[in-house]
């Protein structure tokens, strides 16, 4: 495993005698560290960030609307090199007894709800002791936390079958005791009142695979604590509508894993390529973009699966196809069109003036082998960075990701105002190799040998931190606007 040249820290100034000479030297040293405090970003921006551990994944299509419960039979297990993790025959649950929860941590005791005008205090304060609005939050470490989960599965029945790593009999807990420290502050745990004080009357999107529904689905089982949503969606629907209806907060999920117009070229065979039209708008939540406040915007590992790319109606190249006259690209050809053709959308929406969120590329952790060649991912505690390295290819989906939301901030400043953040995913959920499913996503099958998932997260685990970096990231935006006003 590559190592990372540790940082060595700038040195104590040293007491000296007055001497003129150095005056100018103390000076532009002094600018340079208050440079640096102040923009940690330019120096995260500039690292070179890449991962050892994460084995090539370039075939597996990701997202899942079809039930974990659905049987998995020998004959269907072969075409699975181009199918989902957790589609019908590559990793399904079956029939089982339902193997009781262990013993949770206890959980720790919520606060009585603050008023509107409380929080406020309470986040200003928080960002001006600890200079929070400062302070990088995506570049850090995970440290031992004794009092997490703050959930369990049997505490939110949110939870999917292919997430609910203690279901089917996880034997380790240890990978629940982590939290995410940032090396110039602290990041406070989600706390569900405050987070519904911040939101009341907002809405929310996240657009995105079957991550972005894993990464929804923990904010609903953080929340499970005060209260759970309803669910005002079609069951047959992928896009899903959640109410906090004494908040009138709702939280909605677009599915839409390439971001722009996809059409099957088989419409029964999910197994098929899609064709993508890499510079129109998919429609299903764009057309809707006006209606919400906040909007979190992620893509990944379906751009690894064969498929067709077109722009301006005319077909223009593959990825994995079998055709010799078609040019072939990589897929950084579709991923960087497609986060570009999403980001302006969001753009020319006329009535849109919420926050769009890029919460970018979480790598899989595929070890010993591909995903489908008995691949799996049964570390038991995190990595600390200088133990891994982004491997080329997810280090080039990451940079993309930072270059088009470049792209978009500054085009939506020009034109009508939009504001566009970041939540980097990227960064800590390299290190966190122990908080997938693996083969805890289903039950054993006789016989079978099922795909382990390296790329969703357990629920409760590690992806529950990504709420502790919105919740912190609203706190941010709603001190801005008091700053401002």
């Amino acid at each position: 495993m590559k190592l990372l040249t540790s940082e060595i820290p700038p040195g104590k100034p040293q007491t000296r005698r007055k001497n003129q000479k150095l005056a100018p030297l103390i000076v532009s040293a002094f600018l340079l560290t208050f440079i640096t405090l102040s923009y940690p970003g330019i120096i995260r921006d500039s690292r070179k960030i890449s991962e050892a551990n994460s084995q090539a994944f370039e075939s597996l299509d990701q997202d899942s609307i079809t039930p974990a419960s659905t049987r998995l039979d020998q004959k269907n297990y072969q075409p699975c090199s181009r199918r989902k993790i957790d589609a019908p025959g590559c990793n399904s649950s079956v029939g089982g007894e339902e193997i009781q929860a262990r013993n949770p941590p206890p959980h720790t005791t919520v606060s009585p709800p603050l008023t509107t005008a409380e929080h406020v205090l309470v986040a200003s304060k928080t960002l001006t002791e600890k200079d929070q609005r400062n302070c990088d939050l995506f570049s850090g470490e995970w440290v031992p936390n004794p009092e997490g989960p703050y959930y369990t599965n049997m505490t939110c029945n949110a939870i999917e079958e292919h997430q609910n790593c203690m279901k089917f009999g996880r034997p380790d807990l240890g990978f629940l005791k982590w939290r995410w420290k940032p090396d110039a502050c602290e990041l406070p745990i989600f706390e569900p009142h405050q987070f519904l004080e911040l939101v009341r009357g907002k809405s929310l999107a996240f657009v995105g695979d079957s991550v972005a529904r894993n990464h929804m689905q923990s904010l609903i089982c953080l929340l499970s604590k005060v209260v759970y949503p309803v669910d005002v969606s079609s069951p047959t629907d992928a896009n899903k509508r959640h109410e906090y209806r004494a908040y009138h907060f709702n939280i909605s999920i677009f599915s839409s894993p390439y971001l722009v117009r996809t059409v099957r070229t088989e419409p029964n065979d999910i197994t098929r390529p899609f064709n993508l039209y890499l510079d129109e708008y998919d429609e299903s939540w764009t057309n809707q973009i006006e209606d919400f406040d906040y909007v979190i915007i992620s893509a990944g590992q379906w751009f690894f699966r064969p498929t067709y790319f077109y722009l301006n109606h005319s077909l223009v190249g593959c990825l994995y196809c079998p055709e010799t006259n078609i040019t072939h690209f990589t897929s950084s050809f579709s991923y960087r069109h497609a986060f570009r053709t999403a980001f302006r959308a969001i753009n020319t929406a006329k009535k849109f003036k919420g926050i769009t969120y890029l919460r970018t590329f979480a790598p899989s952790h595929f070890e010993g082998a591909q995903w489908d060649k008995g691949g799996d991912c049964a570390r038991t505690r995190p990595l600390k960075r200088n133990e891994t390295l982004l491997e080329d290819f997810s280090s080039e989906m990451y940079s993309i990701q930072l270059e088009e939301l470049k792209i978009a901030q500054e085009e939506g400043r020009r034109k009508n105002g939009s504001k566009f953040r970041l939540l980097d995913a990227t960064t800590p959920m390299l290190l966190r190799p122990d908080g997938h499913p693996s083969k805890y996503g289903h039950w054993p099958v006789q016989n079978v040998t099922l795909a382990n998932d390296c790329v969703h997260w357990c629920l409760p685990g590690p992806i529950d931190s990504w709420n502790d970096f919105l919740q912190e990231l609203l706190k941010r935006e709603m001190e801005i606007h008091r700053l401002l006003t």
